[in-house]
């Protein structure tokens, strides 16, 4: 007789991020290979039923996946001692019952609405430091910046002038100034001469 294959089980644990409103729900399985931002209740409704899902409990603000964790920001007027169990506790459990984390072309609607919203195109030598611009956000700033439970992505580059866009946890983050200061500016115009500053924009 054949035994049932059993699955293996769902582990979820959590992890602090540099933002005292959110909180990282790391999961052993992959959720979303690619990053899924919900500040608002309207793009979850659209795209993404475990994010629908979050936002109908009255505590959560905000909701990040990425890879195979979860980034919650919670509404002010609640502590994470009251609510931090429940969030883990309904998290495994859609997990476990195979829940729809993201509808399948998700991915696709916003790189359009990235191309829509960039619409700049570089030339010349423009167009090369951007290219080592972005390759120096993907390679050293991204990978720290998704530990802490959020994600930065390069928006645009004027005049010495790097725009970036930060997500989950980053957002409104009061550590997230300094991190950009200090640490990615700083970076970039030692690497880049030509950068001047780094600016941020909430995704």
């Amino acid at each position: 007789m054949d035994s049932p294959i059993a699955k293996s089980p769902v582990l979820l644990y959590t992890e602090q991020t540099p933002n005292p409103e959110t909180l990282k729900f790391v999961t052993n399985r992959m959720l979303f290979k690619g990053t899924a931002d919900f500040r608002e209740r309207e793009l979850a409704d659209t795209w993404s039923p475990l994010g629908k899902s979050l936002f109908d409990l009255p505590y959560v603000k905000g909701v990040y996946i990425c890879n195979n964790f979860v980034t919650i920001t919670k509404e002010f007027n609640f502590q994470w001692e009251e609510i931090a169990l429940k969030l883990k506790e309904f998290i495994k459990q859609y997990v476990e019952e195979g829940g729809t984390i993201l509808l399948d072309g998700f991915a696709d609607a916003m790189a359009a609405a990235d191309a829509e919203r960039d619409g700049e195109e570089y030339d010349g030598a423009d167009a090369e430091l951007v290219k080592k611009i972005r390759e120096l956000i993907d390679t050293y700033v991204k990978p720290a910046v998704e530990m802490d439970g959020g994600n930065i992505e390069f928006k645009s580059f004027n005049q010495g002038t790097v725009t970036v866009i930060l997500q989950g946890s980053c957002s409104g983050c009061p550590s997230s100034t300094v991190t950009l200061k200090s640490g990615i500016e700083g970076m970039l115009r030692r690497m880049i001469p030509e950068v001047q500053e780094v600016v941020s924009e909430m995704g």
